[in-house]
């Protein structure tokens, strides 16, 4: 078979995605894709869904941050960005994404919008609630276990 003319061909954007979740979440590719699925075909329908065309392309995740590339069908990304924008779980873990850029060709997404989630954690020891607890730490940001759940807190409301 033939392939399609250039200006025939369908053109595409890429989208790089920044994962942010508790540091014991556990998202995996698969559910990561099933997400985002789910929500485009809610948001969209099913016929604005298969118009978008969302699809991954590159996924990383690690310690409660990750990454990823979306492909989006051209003229969709403001589309695209509303379905990412309502992804609130995966396989049960909550989950805040966000869109780092849009870019016209993988490589330039990942020169410029990858490689930012290799961010430090460190775990240490913090006085919140009247109670030591222990804290794991990624730049200001502080995320507690406590009896009820996950906290995150802020540099100021650690003591």
């Amino acid at each position: 078979m033939k392939h399609l003319p250039k200006h025939l061909r369908p053109r595409w954007r890429y989208l790089g995605v920044g994962i942010e979740t508790w540091p014991d979440a556990v998202v995996g590719r698969r559910g990561f894709q099933r997400a985002l699925w789910y929500s485009a075909g809610n948001l969209l329908g099913d016929t604005g869904s298969a118009d978008a065309g969302l699809r991954l392309l590159s996924f990383s995740y690690a310690g409660g941050t990750g990454e990823a590339v979306v492909r989006v069908r051209r003229g969709h990304t403001a589309a695209a960005r509303a379905a990412i924008a309502c992804v609130s779980e995966v396989d049960g873990d909550p989950v805040g994404l966000y869109v780092r850029g849009i870019s016209g060709t993988v490589r330039a997404c990942e020169e410029r919008y990858m490689g930012r989630a290799a961010a430090s954690t460190t775990q240490r020891d913090v006085a919140f609630g009247d109670a030591e607890r222990t804290a794991v730490v990624r730049e200001d940001a502080y995320d507690l276990r406590t009896e009820s759940g996950h906290v995150g807190a802020a540099a100021f409301d650690i003591e």
